[in-house]
């Protein structure tokens, strides 16, 4: 089974999110299946600097419109696929962030870059590829390669078979329609079965439309993307798809988030032995600036600032979770106002709020390790792997009940402690309110050193590998596989 795993980040060399941990673990998980697999991403410059040994493969002529000519490079990252890298300096060879430019807004030619991008993969996995290796599925990730399957239907016909995987429908690489023909496009793809809608061009709706298969990373978001209220004005496409779409559970790497081996943690611990855990939690508090107490409980925070995310939440109980007593730390960046908000909340409650502004992998993992109790109060989420790494990680997460954090997170009830299933707390309605009710059972409960442990094994002992999606994904290629 040859698959074409087409994505525009990949962790750790270029990620803003959860896409990149996937592309970095699911292809090995894959491979592991028995796939032969190949990972196509633009060469950015991390990637270039990341593989100075890579090697030019094959040359790719322009392609219409103003897709711009490029090379393919050869990378080897050790213990993993292959990575094909399209190399283009004029539409990659960019600091920062792969999407935004210094200024923080979109770059002005992403249409071109990440239409390049899913050109070159619908080519690759065509007659017309002009390598050796040809793919039996092309499998496509968010609105970045989602251009792939419609070029490969109407434009690179032949070939594999194609998957759209769905990280996030908020995020639909929409463009104005006088974009068209510098894709290569022209007046018979404008229409309401092919790149347009609502008047504008859409590269994940023409690639929802015509994929082979639709999945998406949690069987609740599966369901809820069909409705108007979470379908972000695609729900008719994709309950039109319906018999097409599937919802798989996305898994986390258990050798990088594993508290027994986890090199950025100052003690090691495990299910059996939770004792390096509080080490951890003293650590952390330290390095934070945090009053040294073992009397309160720490809820941590590692997230996007964003309403999506329900941290416009957590600002707001701030000063009153400090008053349970409790502490807080929180890691990340996003809306300005946001960041403002938790930084005045740190002013006002210094010893019992920290906040670190930015993005740091191994504080990220030490606050996992360090707090009592992980918060993602998410108004949506497709999968989240905060969760799971929480739950590896022997701290109980509070998160509201929706896509993949309903999936992997039951409420501790009396019921579900009694049946061994209860492993964090859920939170009702998106409200300051019920979210502050939550934070008080959860640190009420945290005063219960016997249930706290029962939370904690009973998370630790959950399996969110990858061994398992990727033996779904496998299943279903399998399907697909053209004969």
């Amino acid at each position: 089974m040859k698959v074409l795993f087409a994505t525009s980040e990949i962790a750790p060399w270029v990620k803003t999110g959860g896409l990149g941990d996937v592309a970095a673990a699911l292809p090995p998980a894959l491979a592991r299946t028995g796939c032969d697999v190949r990972v196509l991403l633009p060469r950015y410059p991390a990637l270039r600097e990341a593989f100075p040994d890579a090697r030019a493969i094959v040359s790719l002529p322009e392609f219409g419109g103003r897709l711009p000519a490029a090379e393919l490079f050869l990378a080897q990252p050790a213990g993993a696929p292959p990575l094909l890298l399209l190399d283009c300096p004029m539409l990659f060879d960019r600091p920062g962030n792969p999407y935004l430019g210094p200024e923080g807004r979109d770059w002005l030619d992403n249409h071109l870059r990440f239409g390049l991008l899913s050109r070159v993969a619908a080519r690759l996995a065509s007659h017309a590829s002009p390598l050796d290796w040809r793919p039996d599925i092309l499998h496509c990730n968010d609105w970045q390669t989602a251009l792939g399957p419609y070029y490969l239907r109407f434009y690179e016909p032949g070939g594999a078979a194609s998957v759209m995987t769905i990280h996030n429908l908020a995020f639909q690489g929409v463009f104005a329609p006088q974009l068209l023909d510098e894709l290569g496009l022209t007046g018979r793809d404008w229409h309401i079965d092919g790149v347009e809608y609502y008047g504008q061009l859409s590269f994940l709706k023409a690639g929802l439309r015509h994929a082979d298969w639709i999945t998406t990373v949690s069987p609740t978001y599966a369901r809820e993307i069909q409705s108007e209220a979470e379908g972000m004005g695609l729900a008719g496409l994709l309950q039109s798809r319906a018999a097409q779409l599937t919802g798989i559970l996305n898994g986390i790497d258990k050798e990088v988030w594993n508290p027994a081996t986890d090199a950025y943690l100052p003690a090691h611990y495990d299910r059996e032995h939770l004792e390096g855990k509080t080490q951890c939690k003293r650590a952390l508090q330290g390095e934070l600036g945090l009053m040294e107490r073992d009397d309160v409980p720490l809820f941590g925070v590692v997230s996007r600032l964003t309403q999506q995310k329900g941290l416009d939440l957590v600002a707001a109980i701030g000063d009153a979770l400090a008053a349970l007593p409790a502490q807080l730390a929180v890691l990340g960046s996003g809306d300005k106002t946001l960041e403002e908000a938790f930084a005045a909340l740190a002013a006002r409650h210094p010893g019992q709020v920290a906040v670190q502004i930015g993005f740091s992998e191994a504080l990220a993992h030490r606050i996992e390790a360090g707090a009592d109790c992980f918060l993602m109060p998410s108004r949506f989420e497709p999968c989240g792997l905060n969760q799971m790494y929480s739950l590896a990680y022997g701290t109980p997460p509070m998160v509201r009940a929706t896509g993949g954090l309903a999936d992997t997170v039951t409420d501790c009830t009396p019921e579900t402690l009694a049946n061994g299933r209860a492993n964090g707390f859920v939170c009702g309605p998106a409200t300051a309110g019920a979210l502050l009710d939550t934070v008080r059972r959860a640190a009420t409960c945290w005063q219960d050193k016997p249930l706290w442990r029962a939370l904690q094994e009973n998370g630790m002992a959950c399996d969110f590998g990858w061994a398992q999606p990727a033996r779904r994904y496998f299943e279903l290629y399998r399907l697909l596989r053209p004969t």
